[in-house]
């Protein structure tokens, strides 16, 4: 888990990493994840997830995060899985005041809303355990 250190230090390995990458498509094979690049994209998600009764699971992270590295094909996995959920993926450091009014104090850092209010929430890459949440989420 990295704490909310902007600084572009990575806390699981001690490196200061570069975050001059370009954005990286989450569109696989798997499933499709909606990376969120501005405010006007996470409200159409939001809406959209609002008018069609679907739970919106949100996957705060940062370029340089090890653990959220990790988490990416699962959370992709999961995407394909869940097709009555809209997964989407927001860059702390791209939206970061958006991601401090959420209270993103670590990356990774997931969430799931039913209705645009939060319904539970995962910090830090527990494979298991962001499985365990999704899977209960659906049956709602």
């Amino acid at each position: 888990m990295c704490l909310q250190l902007w600084s572009r230090i990575c806390c699981c390995c001690s490196n200061i990493n570069n975050t001059n990458g370009q954005a990286r498509s989450k569109h696989g094979s798997k499933g499709m994840v909606y990376p969120v690049t501005r405010i006007e994209i996470w409200e159409e998600k939001v809406t959209e997830a609002k008018n069609n009764g679907k739970i919106l699971v949100v996957n705060f992270n940062a370029s340089w995060c090890v653990p959220c590295k990790k988490l990416e094909p699962i959370f992709r996995e999961l995407a394909s899985r869940y097709p009555s959920m809209i997964f989407v993926t927001i860059d702390v450091e791209e939206l970061a005041e958006f991601s401090n009014e959420w209270n993103v104090e670590a990356t990774p850092t997931v969430v799931f809303l039913k209705d645009g209010r939060q319904m539970d929430k995962l910090v830090g890459a527990e494979t298991s355990e962001l499985q365990k949440k999704t899977a209960a989420a659906a049956d709602l």
